[in-house]
């Protein structure tokens, strides 16, 4: 059995990275054909950092994934502390709520929004009203989850006592949150943000219909690449987004998995 599912786990493995690999690959190539691999070459990635409209819009997407992440997290991690002192049917409730647009389809929830927008630009009588703010806003908004879901785990591991202590000796409640808790969570709070910055960085389908054509990201103007053949130098511009989401991914799950030793090392030396 061990082996068997041994077995399935590589060859899921093999599924999802294939693609990636296809892709690197190609970004070394050069030759147009990805099917043919006519010599080993750095020449794409040479033409991709000469390329200012590919730069620009990799530069739109970064803006919107930086300042989304920022807001994201303040709010999530605040959000996530008010939910944690909530109890019984009503923490259930909002912690419901909070699920649906993780599970929630991308299409309909960037329909529902572009509605949403072009109905307050009805009402505040603006025209033009998708833009960089309805982006951001968007951006914001389904990336709150996954910071309140990456923050609430460690609020719930934190040993209530600290707070207590802290208050005992004399903090105020803001004192012992920047000085005790916000510490003992601060691994969650970067889990959640790095995880709120891809999920905004690869985003397409919510920004599709929320954009505007004053500002574009990267996602969305690669999509009307599809219409005709993709240069190569955008192999390499998906390679470099690829290997960077890859250590942030990395980046995180090492830094979880230094947080739960040493809590580990912590309850060990209590006993």
């Amino acid at each position: 059995m061990r082996r068997t599912n041994r077995i399935f786990t590589i060859l899921v493995f093999i599924f999802l990275y294939i693609p990636m690999i296809v892709l690197a690959v190609a970004s070394f190539n050069k030759g147009k054909d990805i099917a043919v691999f006519q010599g080993f070459t750095f020449h794409q990635y040479k033409e991709l950092f000469r390329d200012d409209d590919l730069l620009r819009l990799l530069g739109n997407s970064v803006i919107i994934a930086v300042i989304s992440m920022s807001v994201a997290t303040v709010l999530g991690t605040v959000a996530a502390v008010g939910v944690h002192s909530m109890r019984g049917k009503l923490r259930a409730a909002v912690m419901g709520l909070t699920n649906i647009p993780m599970t929630n389809p991308d299409i309909v929830t960037g329909v529902s929004l572009a509605l949403l927008f072009a109905f307050v630009g009805v009402l505040l009588r603006i025209n033009a009203v998708l833009g960089f703010w309805t982006l951001l806003i968007a951006h914001i908004t389904f990336s709150l989850p996954y910071v309140i879901l990456n923050v609430m785990p460690k609020l719930a591991q934190m040993d209530p006592d600290l707070k207590e202590a802290a208050l005992d000796l004399g903090c105020t409640p803001v004192q012992a949150f920047f000085k005790v808790v916000l510490h003992e969570i601060m691994p969650g709070v970067i889990s959640g943000a790095l995880m709120a910055f891809t999920m905004s960085l690869d985003d397409f389908v919510i920004s599709y219909f929320v954009t505007g054509s004053g500002f574009v990201t990267l996602p969305v103007e690669i999509y009307s690449y599809t219409k005709k053949p993709i240069q190569p130098k955008v192999y390499a511009m998906f390679t470099l987004i690829f290997v960077t989401i890859l250590l942030l991914m990395i980046a995180m799950n090492l830094l979880q998995a230094r947080d739960s030793s040493r809590k580990l090392r912590r309850k060990e030396a209590r006993r």
